[in-house]
């Protein structure tokens, strides 16, 4: 299992963090997402065939790109 832990600028709402949370929990291999309005942070544990690659780009197609 691999942890990271991504800035996202972009959430602002309850509704960013139940998209963020719903949209990579549907990702094959993806465990556990949080996504935390307060900080503006998501931390995601996932293995195979799951890949961070993956999940940063899934992150950038629905609008909750990861800050550089």
């Amino acid at each position: 299992m691999t942890t990271v832990e991504y800035q996202v600028p972009n959430i602002s709402c309850g509704h960013c963090v139940h998209t963020i949370q719903m949209e990579l929990g549907d990702l094959e291999g993806v465990q556990v997402v949080r996504a935390d309005q307060s900080d503006r942070s998501v931390h995601v544990e996932y293995g195979d065939p799951a890949t961070e690659d993956q999940i940063v780009a899934l992150l950038t197609e629905i609008n909750y790109p990861p800050a550089n």
